[in-house]
Order: structure tokens, then C-alpha cells, then sequence
């Protein structure tokens, strides 16, 4: 079993197993999270009788970094090897005042949202914990001291709450001081919209949230972002708004990518003043990225800024996302790795069980 990706809990029932008390996950922890050794023998604080033992039932192990590319704006992108001929990928975005790592979750996707490259690429498997928390070992000691990951989003490659059974023991190490320590506000999860994994993550560990809108309009949202067949747009606000009430002054955030002659109308921003005034919410618009194949275009930049102030005047937060990493193919949206998809049928195009949500 790796060591890396279990959480406190997780790690201190496998030590039970030799007896072992909780301190001994401390340690544990600590050495990996805190002082980056992934070496059991290295562990110098833990008998030696006792690494003995843990070798013979644990490793340590990470995922491999194939390639690495930096854009003219600082932003750089990692292709890491899962196995099997498949690849993810993960992005660093610098900032003056912060640092933020953009995770995967999964190889592929099978929730197929018509403006994303990764959905285009398939679904080939969920991310195991070790390889998802494995992302954010490998940008810290790669990015040097120089630089911090101060926030960590999981809006690389996959549906994090489609594989729920992993983001979450990654998601607990992130914000417990045992191991990175990270403010939950700092740890920002995003979602198509699958709805029951949105209450229970309220439940579990109520990080930030952000929710793939892209439509205040059903019909219009059922044809790019499919899940919407399942879980309308109503039933996903309703959870939203259990999930904020969850949290301490906490807004979620819905991400909405602006599409030329989709959902860029005046009447689509009013729709969404009308879903969204009033509540806990902010809206970040995202000038959509283009990839190979897509049939799609960018709202007009004078199209994005009506549209933005048709929010802004109704008293709704919002804000334009800047583009970072466009030109090395690491904007929102570009992301795709190398999948062998499994998957014979598209969302798009057949019903969609609701037991596929479980995690595999």
C-alpha cells in the first residue's frame, strides 16, 4: 500500500494493524508532507524494528513527470505518467502575491461538457489518491523554494466528484495541519454538478466550491454540459445553497465559460441575475479556450464586458478570468493528456446511470 494519499484516519487504522498507536501516523506524516522524505529508512524519529515492518506492507511511491513546459506568462505545465500509456496533467499559475496548482483527478472524463478537451479525450479511469496528492508533491519540489503553492483547485483533467472516494483523503491532507495545512478556503473543489457527492462533501469537508454553470437555461445547458440531464439546474442550485449554508461566509463560486452565440446574450445574463441575486454566490466568467477539433468560438471581448456588466449593475459579484497558459495548451479547458478511453458511448448521447458516480 503507498503511503502517500492516505489520510490521518486511513493511516492510523493501517498502523493499528501492528499495534501501533496514533503518534505513530504523526511522524509519519510529518515526514512526508512536512519535511519531504519519501525514504522509510530516512524516517529517523521511527525505530528501525518499526520501518522494518513498514516496508514490508507500505511503500512510497510517486507519480513520474514526462515532460514540462513553461508559457510566456510563468505558467507551466507538467505531463505526468500514470501507467498504462496514459498521462494527466497539472498546472503551476504564479502570481505575485500567491501561487495556485491545478490538479487531476481522473484520466479523461466521462461527463463529456462540449467545450472541454479533456471530455473529448474520453475516460479511461479515476486518479488513485497517491497519484492525485502525488501532483502536489511533485510541483512543490519542482518549483524550488523560490516559489509557494499558496491555493490548490481540482480543475485539471476529470470530474472530482466523480471520484469521490479519492479527492476526499486528498482534500482532508491538504487542510489538516498535520500535513500541508492549507486554509479550506484555499482548497477550491469543482464540479459539473454532480449533486449528490455535493452534499455529501458538504458533510465530509466543506472546502471551497465551485460549480461548472455555463447556462441559466436548461435546454441550453443540457446540450453543453450533459450531467444537467440528470441533475437540472434547480435541483444543483438547491445543493449549492445547502453547501454554503455549510460553511462559514463562504460563496460558491460558478464558473461560466463565455461561447460565441450559445450563452452570451443579454437575455442569458438576465436569467442568471434572476437564478443568482440574493444568494451566496459569484460568478467568474471564463473567455472560452480553443483546442483541435472544437466547434466553438470565444465571445467578443465587447460581448464579455456587456455581459459582465449586465451582472455587476444587478448587484451580482463577478469577475473575468485572465487567460494563463494559452499558448502551451494549460488554459481552462485545454488540459488532455493521454487517454485511452473505455467509455463506447458518450454522456451526450445515452442515459446515464446513477451508479456510474460510484468510485472504481
Amino acid at each position: 500500500m503507498n503511503l502517500i494519499g492516505l489520510d490521518y484516519e486511513q493511516l492510523v487504522d493501517s498502523l493499528s494493524f501492528f499495534g501501533e498507536k496514533k503518534y505513530r501516523a504523526n511522524q509519519i506524516m510529518s515526514w512526508l508532507y512536512q519535511k519531504n522524505v519519501y525514504d522509510i529508512d530516512c524516517m529517523s524519529n521511527i525505530s528501525l524494528s518499526f520501518r522494518q515492518k513498514l516496508k514490508e506492507f507500505f511503500f512510497i511511491n510517486l507519480p513520474l513527470v514526462k515532460s514540462m513546459m513553461k508559457s510566456k506568462d510563468g505558467t507551466i505545465k507538467w505531463i505526468i505518467d500514470v501507467g498504462s500509456k496514459q498521462s494527466i496533467e497539472s498546472v503551476f499559475i504564479p502570481e505575485l502575491d500567491r501561487g495556485t496548482l491545478c490538479v487531476s483527478s481522473q484520466a479523461g472524463c466521462a461527463l463529456d461538457c462540449a467545450f472541454c478537451s479533456t471530455g473529448s479525450q474520453g475516460f479511461n479511469r479515476n486518479l488513485k489518491s497517491s497519484e492525485i496528492l502525488g501532483q502536489v508533491l511533485l510541483a512543490k519540489s519542482l518549483i524550488g523554494k523560490e516559489k509557494k503553492i499558496t491555493n490548490i483547485v481540482f480543475m485539471g483533467m476529470g470530474e472530482p466528484l466523480a471520484n469521490y472516494k479519492n479527492i476526499l483523503p486528498v482534500t482532508k491532507l491538504l487542510v489538516d495541519d498535520r500535513a500541508f495545512g492549507l486554509s479550506r478556503r484555499k482548497v477550491t473543489i469543482s464540479t459539473s454538478g454532480i449533486v449528490p457527492q455535493i452534499k455529501k462533501l458538504s458533510k465530509d469537508c466543506n472546502v471551497a466550491l465551485a460549480v461548472s454553470l455555463h447556462s441559466a437555461n436548461n435546454s441550453v445547458r443540457d446540450k453543453i454540459v450533459p450531467i444537467n440531464k440528470i441533475h437540472p439546474i434547480e435541483e444543483l442550485l438547491e445543493a449549492c445553497w445547502l453547501y454554503a449554508d455549510s460553511t462559514t461566509s463562504r460563496q460558491i463560486t460558478f464558473e461560466y465559460v463565455m461561447l460565441d452565440g450559445v450563452n452570451d446574450s443579454k437575455k442569458e445574463a438576465k436569467s442568471l441575475v434572476k437564478l443568482l441575486q440574493n444568494r451566496p454566490a459569484k460568478i467568474n466568467l471564463i473567455p472560452f479556450n480553443s483546442f483541435p477539433g472544437t466547434r466553438f468560438r470565444c465571445s467578443e471581448k465587447k460581448v464579455i464586458n456587456q455581459f459582465y456588466s449586465e451582472l455587476r449593475s444587478a448587484g451580482i459579484i463577478a469577475t473575468i478570468r485572465k487567460t494563463r497558459g494559452d499558448d502551451i495548451d494549460a488554459a481552462c479547458g485545454q488540459l488532455s493528456g493521454e487517454v485511452n478511453d473505455l467509455i463506447s458511448r458518450r454522456l451526450s448521447n445515452r442515459p446515464f446511470r446513477q451508479d456510474r458516480y460510484s468510485s472504481r
